[in-house]
């Protein structure tokens, strides 16, 4: 059944009407074959880049309804009409197919799937009548892990997913953020395609894509030099100003790196003088 779906997704051929008919009768018994056959389908149906057409086929069968109820459980999440006036969750991930690039990522396209997963369980209504989804990024992160799991997808596949899926409501506040913390949020590995979530996203509902193109100018900014350049304090700089090993080495660290990051410290030598004063060590030498 997922095969025949996936031919018509990749070939784009419709399917023999009583074949389709025979797929529909026996949607739910797909748990019947291995997770991982469930998974190695899906992933070929929605790497393609006729995967809209897959999502479609496998609502229409109701082989998403047997395979992914929590994607099924988004159909009739209403959002903000202000910022999602395309409609309901449903509907909004099923449009962000549309927009992604055609190659792309297994946690990319599985984070566009599942990063509003958790807006049927989040949602409420406030006092002035406006429809919220607080902490809808964090449950979504714990049902993702948990839908991955299920489908036996790899390690390295689940972390990428989860954590795209977690961040993704970050993007809203980088124009906000001091330099050194954006220069982190960048450097993360996953950055690349959640760049790419925060996109399709925008375009697959209010279509504003400010903090988009902020990023892309700030990734042009500093792609001349390593965004996280190596250290100018290391452990055995603080031993050898006469600190003891401690839990505050890593905060001291982080210091001198956030002042790096920002272009106050750039030598060690000023950064050694930073920690000396900063700390008031030497002070009784």
């Amino acid at each position: 059944m997922l095969r025949a779906v996936r031919f018509a997704t990749v070939l784009d051929y419709q399917i023999d009407p009583t074949t389709w008919d025979a797929l529909i009768a026996n949607a739910a018994s797909i748990h019947e074959i291995s997770a991982e056959r469930i998974r190695d389908e899906l992933v070929r149906i929605f790497l393609s880049p006729n995967r809209g057409r897959g999502w479609d086929l496998l609502d229409a069968s109701g082989l998403m309804r047997a395979i992914l109820p929590e994607i099924e459980a988004m159909k009739g999440c209403e959002q903000p009409k202000q910022f999602h006036p395309e409609g309901d969750v449903f509907k909004h991930t099923r449009l962000m197919l549309d927009f992604l690039s055609k190659k792309v990522s297994v946690p990319l396209v599985f984070a566009v799937l599942l990063h509003d997963v958790a807006k049927p369980r989040t949602a409420t209504v406030d006092e002035t009548g406006r429809i919220r989804f607080s902490g809808h990024d964090r449950l979504g992160a714990e049902m993702t892990e948990e839908i991955m799991r299920r489908l036996r997808f790899s390690g390295a596949e689940i972390e990428g997913t989860v954590e795209m899926v977690r961040q993704h409501m970050v993007f809203k506040d980088v124009p906000k953020m001091r330099v050194a913390k954006l220069k982190r949020f960048m450097a993360r590995p996953t950055f690349d395609d959640e760049l790419e979530l925060h996109r399709v996203d925008c375009q697959g509902s209010h279509r504003m894509l400010d903090n988009y193109e902020f990023l892309v100018r700030k990734r042009e900014e500093f792609a001349n030099e390593p965004i996280i350049p190596p250290p100018l304090v290391r452990g055995d700089d603080l031993i050898a100003l006469g600190l003891e090993p401690s839990p505050k080495f890593s905060e001291i660290l982080e210091a001198v790196e956030t002042r790096q990051l920002e272009g106050s410290l750039r030598t060690r030598e000023e950064a050694l003088e930073w920690v000396k004063h900063e700390y008031s060590l030497g002070k009784n030498d």
